[in-house]
């Protein structure tokens, strides 16, 4: 089909079904996937696939292809250049990333399949907002998809900054008490894990020495908590308090 005005194709797509991950927001949700291995998410196919009968097989599978809608995109329209946060600031055309803000707003994620489910598919590795959109998925092929002469362009000249990530004597308290409250024994590493790839967008970054407006908490949400964080220097990063969504204000 056509639009009438700009004259270009259009395709309609249905949601095959939706994500349900430990991650209510998008500000501190991995950047890509794989980075973050320790919180399972579900892929949720709707009834209508028949899950029972089109999963068939996928458990001989071991990793994922998700095709999936940016739904949470807000406002922003299209660039044809884009500020990738690794590129600290740095420009580059969006074909050349892989940033949310695209003419259609499609994302692909590579996740390694825990188990098949009737209507589910148990995941790892994921880097998607609860409540995701999911449009395809496919089987993984290393036979063919691993390229082992591949480059990564602007990626592979980026270094990644290590940065150390210490919990203060109040959320080491309010984190051991939600480990032992929810039985989620990972829940330090998935913290350190996000937060030592700095989810914070680049205007906040270089004022950790000198103060300033940018020098403050920070806050991600990690399934019914939020994580309250700030740097103390460019490579150090403290976690200061574990509360409910209800008392984080």
């Amino acid at each position: 089909m056509k639009d009438s005005q700009s004259n270009q194709e259009i395709y309609n797509f249905v949601k095959i079904g939706h994500i349900k991950s430990g991650y209510p927001d998008k500000f501190g949700v991995p950047r890509q996937s794989g980075l973050v291995h320790s919180v399972s998410a579900d892929v949720i196919i709707e009834p209508q696939f028949q899950p029972e009968i089109s999963l068939q097989g996928l458990d001989q599978f071991t990793h994922l292809w998700i095709f999936f809608v940016f739904h949470l995109n807000g406002s922003k329209g299209f660039n044809a250049k884009v500020h990738p946060p690794r590129m600290n600031g740095e420009s580059t055309g969006v074909f050349a990333t892989r940033s949310p803000h695209r003419p259609n707003p499609i994302g692909l994620s590579l996740v390694k399949i825990k188990k098949v489910h009737a209507d589910r598919i148990e995941i790892d590795g994921v880097d998607l907002v609860n409540g995701t959109p999911v449009i395809d998925i496919k089987p993984y092929l290393p036979q063919y998809e691993i390229r082992t002469d591949a480059k990564a362009g602007w990626v592979d000249e980026t270094v990644m900054k290590k940065i150390s990530v210490d919990f203060d004597s109040a959320a080491e308290i309010q984190l051991v008490d939600w480990v032992r409250d929810s039985g989620r024994n990972e829940l330090r590493q998935v913290i350190t894990d996000i937060i030592a790839q700095d989810p914070r967008p680049v205007i906040y970054r270089g004022f950790e020495e000198t103060g300033g407006k940018y020098r403050q908490d920070h806050v991600f949400r990690l399934y019914e908590k939020d994580i309250h964080f700030k740097f103390t220097t460019s490579e150090l990063a403290v976690v200061t308090k574990i509360v409910n969504y209800s008392s984080s204000k």
